[in-house]
C-alpha cells in the first residue's frame, strides 16, 4: 500500500496552528486516569519499564516559549528513558496543535512524514531522488522508501536521546509493521476523537493565507482584515464530498494501526479547546512517567 501525503498548492513553511475550539468539555480527566486495562477511559495498559526518568522540569524564557503555565522537561541524557509517542487523529482533529504542546513541555522530537518527504526531496537524498520521481508521474510515494526515511530520522541522535513524537504515521497496518521490525515501537499511542460533524465544519472553514503561510478559519479563527480576507485560498479537497471520503479512508487505516497498538492506545476527545485536550494528553504522559519512575524504586528496594 501506499502511502499519501497531502501538500499545499504552494511551497510554504509550515503554518502555527492556531484553532481554539470552544465547544464545551467536560472537566480535564487527569484526575480519574488509571493505567489498568478495565479503565473506563481507555484500553490503555502500559508496559513495565525499568528506567528512572531523572528528567528536570525546567521554565522556558526563550522568546518562542510556551505560556507560562506550562514547563519545558529538560532532554533525557539516557535513551531508554526517552519518551516514544505515537499520535494519530483524523483531518482538523486538533493533532498539529497537539504536537505542538507536547514537544514543547516534553521536549520530544517531532517527526512528521510528510514534512520528512519534502524535506528529502529538497534536499536530493537518494530516498528524495525515488520520491521525486513518483511524486513527479502524479503516483503515490511506496510504503517502503517512506518508512525508511522516518526510520533514519527516528535512529538520529536527537530522537534517541530525547524521545521522539512520530505525528500521523503509521497509516496502515503494512507502515506499523516495517516499523516494528526496525525497532520502533511506542510507548504510548494516542488518537484523537472528534465527531465527524465537527470535522467537516473544521475542514470546510479552513483557508490559507498565500503570504505568509498561516492558516485560519472563517468560523474559529478568522482573519485579522479584510485585506487577508480577500487573499485567502481553499485547499482543493476541503469540500465537504471530499473531506468525507478522507474520514472513511483515515477510520479503515486507523483500526488496522489500532489492532497493532492496542494495549497502549489511549483515546482522546478532541472535541474542546486546546488546553482541555492538551490536559487529557498531558495526564496520561504524566502517569506513564511516573509509573516508570515506581516500578524504578520498586526494583531498586
Amino acid at each position: 500500500m501506499a502511502s499519501s501525503v497531502n501538500f499545499w498548492t504552494i511551497p510554504q513553511p509550515k503554518p502555527q496552528s492556531s484553532y481554539s475550539y470552544s465547544s464545551s468539555l467536560k472537566p480535564p480527566l487527569t484526575s480519574q486516569l488509571s493505567l489498568f486495562p478495565n479503565s473506563n477511559n481507555s484500553t490503555l495498559s502500559l508496559r513495565s519499564h525499568t528506567a528512572l526518568s531523572r528528567s528536570r522540569l525546567t521554565k522556558s524564557h526563550s522568546p518562542n516559549a510556551p505560556p507560562p503555565h506550562f514547563m519545558v522537561m529538560a532532554s533525557t541524557k539516557n535513551p531508554e528513558e526517552a519518551l516514544k509517542i505515537m499520535i494519530s487523529g483524523a483531518p482538523a482533529s486538533g493533532k498539529g496543535t497537539q504536537c505542538e504542546l507536547i514537544t514543547q513541555k516534553y521536549g520530544l522530537v517531532h517527526v512528521a512524514a510528510g514534512d520528512l518527504l519534502r524535506a528529502e526531496v529538497a534536499a536530493g537524498s537518494d530516498n528524495g531522488r525515488q520520491a521525486k520521481e513518483f511524486m513527479e508521474k502524479g503516483q503515490l510515494v511506496p510504503d517502503e522508501i517512506v518508512v525508511m526515511m522516518v526510520k533514519e530520522r527516528l535512529s538520529q541522535p536527537d530522537s534517541e536521546e530525547n524521545g521522539w513524537l512520530l505525528d500521523g504515521y503509521p497509516r496502515s497496518l503494512s507502515q506499523a509493521t516495517a516499523l516494528k521490525k526496525f525497532g520502533f515501537e511506542p510507548d504510548l499511542f494516542i488518537l484523537l476523537e472528534v465527531p465527524e460533524d465537527i470535522l467537516v465544519e473544521r475542514v470546510i472553514g479552513r483557508r490559507l493565507d498565500p503570504v505568509t503561510g498561516k492558516i485560519y478559519h472563517l468560523k474559529y479563527s478568522p482573519p485579522e482584515t479584510e485585506e487577508i480576507a480577500a487573499r485567502l485560498t481553499q485547499r482543493f479537497d476541503d469540500t465537504e464530498e471530499k473531506v468525507k471520503l478522507r474520514l472513511r479512508t483515515h477510520h479503515q487505516n486507523v483500526e488496522a494501526v489500532l489492532s497493532m497498538f492496542k494495549d497502549i492506545t489511549v483515546k482522546i476527545d478532541g472535541n474542546g479547546s486546546k488546553e482541555d485536550v492538551f490536559a487529557q494528553i498531558d495526564g496520561w504522559l504524566t502517569k506513564l512517567l511516573e509509573q516508570r519512575k515506581a516500578t524504578s524504586e520498586s526494583l531498586a528496594a
